[in-house]
């Protein structure tokens, strides 16, 4: 299977290959050449390590491999949940809506913070909940930073659903 692009954004390229997906960060080209790349290196490990540690912790894609640009992890092959909420039952939305909260409450407890808990960053499969995009994660125990992680999933269910 040829590599396929799934997703771009300002941070980083998404692309398909079978069963594994590969980030690969984008570089900037207002940057000074040197620092973008470090800044491209420690934030490709950073959300490396995070995504490692929760892997332990809650549903999120495994890492197979991590470059100095790139992450190379497994293919949740599932829905994207920003798109399907809105389309379940009442009563299935309260039970998603309650395994998101014991997400949030798992990783927490291990002092991650997802940095952009959305909808659009959580994938449906098999009636379990995967986070994904761990690109503004960060460890961190201060009551503060787990509450914003919160305000903004609370502000991101209401805007959309």
């Amino acid at each position: 299977m040829k590599q396929k692009i799934i997703a771009q954004g300002a941070e980083a390229i998404i692309t398909l290959d079978g069963n594994k997906i590969t980030k690969d960060r984008i570089s900037k080209s207002y940057r000074i050449k040197e620092l973008d790349e470090k800044i491209i290196k420690l934030r490709t490990r950073a959300e490396s390590k995070i995504l490692i540690k929760s892997y332990e912790i809650i549903n999120t894609p495994e890492v197979f491999e991590t470059g100095a640009d790139k992450i190379v992890m497994e293919f949740i092959d599932g829905k994207r949940l920003s798109e399907h909420l809105n389309n379940l039952k009442k009563e299935e939305q309260i039970k998603i809506c309650e395994k998101i909260g014991t997400c949030c409450s798992k990783i927490h407890e291990k002092n991650i913070i997802h940095g952009d808990l959305t909808t659009s960053n959580m994938i449906l499969k098999n009636n379990k909940i995967y986070l994904i995009d761990f690109g503004l994660g960060y460890q961190n125990g201060k009551y503060e930073d787990k509450a914003v992680d919160l305000h903004l999933l609370k502000q991101a269910l209401e805007a959309k659903h």
